[in-house]
């Protein structure tokens, strides 16, 4: 993962009838647990427990949630339908548990995927929610050997096509940086099929890229560097608080684990170009009940910027963490963990 922050559009489809609710280690601690329904498949893997379209560099991390979240991850075909009727298979973790309560849909932050979730990911199950954890389009580890655009309309599409597709209960759609971005574009342009937003640290304000007025030569250098050991060992300097450095290298190896894909920099490049996302007029059309979650050391995103978005989002409660960095769910994840469970559950945290 990479804390780095950039500031389209579909008509937003009738709602589906289905849309209707229907029936560690000290840093990675436990919650109550929950009843557990059903359990659900978790992919056929591969011979070393990984699923086959991860990259092999997967074997190296030592992490020992990165690896468990890692084996439960798998592709599901989402139908795009904008671009000859094309199919993605598309990454994820499904839940193990199946609730009649509305289901959590974590989402990541920027040049990231969902093992960025892999510490808060169990603590969740844990607490009896049925959580999702989605890698957006262009991120993550679907498959674009047949790379469509992958501009904020065409995420948000696939986002909305994966929910009809799979989830199609309104949801609990969780944002950290830039994917509160993420979370509100969808929120405001499909708000049947959002109950609620969490919002972490959340990257709101930015008005763009500045790489889509770069050539596109010189836009594929930037984004090389993103891929750098050197800069993904910066970035983890900024985000998380007191980790060793042998967890910095290690998390920088699971942070930049996509990055190996073949398609990553043209799918990372088609983003950049497109201006990348710019939501600032959408805040206040947002409708649904939010909680924002900010951390009192965050590096990246400021005080003040969460406390604007907190006026601008009148019907959102607000929560600190005194000691988390910018990816709180990763360095903090008990405490964020049971703040999602209890407003999820009743609007308590």
């Amino acid at each position: 993962m990479i804390p780095l922050v950039f500031g389209s559009s579909l008509p937003s489809p009738t709602p589906p009838e289905a849309a209707v609710v229907t029936p560690a280690t000290k840093k990675c601690g436990s919650l109550v647990t929950g009843p557990r329904i059903f359990p659900n498949g978790c992919g056929s893997g591969s011979g070393n427990g990984f699923p086959p379209f991860l990259p092999k560099e997967v074997e190296k991390i030592k992490d020992p949630f990165a690896r468990n979240l890692a084996q439960r991850m798998e592709r599901l075909p989402v139908q795009m339908g904008l671009y000859d009727h094309s199919c993605i298979m598309s990454s994820c973790v499904k839940p193990l548990v199946q609730t009649k309560n509305n289901p959590v849909v974590l989402l990541h932050c920027f040049d990231s995927s969902c093992l960025e979730w892999r510490c808060t990911y169990p603590l969740l199950e844990e607490a009896g929610l049925e959580a999702w954890a989605i890698d957006v389009l262009g991120w993550g580890f679907s498959d674009l050997e047949r790379l469509p655009p992958c501009n904020p309309e065409t995420k948000r599409h696939h986002l909305y096509q994966f929910w009809k597709s799979y989830i199609r209960r309104p949801m609990i759609l969780v944002g950290p940086s830039l994917g509160a971005s993420v979370a509100i574009d969808f929120a405001v342009s499909y708000p049947f099929a959002v109950e609620k937003l969490v919002l972490i640290n959340a990257s709101v304000y930015s008005e763009g890229s500045k790489l889509a007025e770069l050539p596109r030569v010189l836009a594929y250098a930037g984004v090389s560097l993103l891929r750098s050991i050197p800069l993904r060992l910066y970035a983890n300097t900024l985000a998380f608080n007191d980790i060793s450095l042998a967890t910095t290298f290690d998390w920088t190896n699971v942070g930049r684990l996509h990055c190996l894909l073949p398609w990553w920099k043209d799918a990372t490049v088609s983003f950049m170009s497109s201006g990348g996302y710019n939501v600032v007029a959408q805040i206040k059309q947002v409708k649904q009940k939010a909680l924002i979650i900010c951390s009192e050391e965050d590096r990246i995103i400021s005080y003040k910027q969460t406390l604007r978005l907190r006026c601008e989002l009148p019907s959102a409660i607000m929560r600190l963490i005194p000691d988390g960095g910018h990816l709180p769910h990763v360095d903090n994840p008990t405490s964020v963990a049971k703040l999602i469970a209890g407003f999820a559950r009743n609007d308590r945290c």
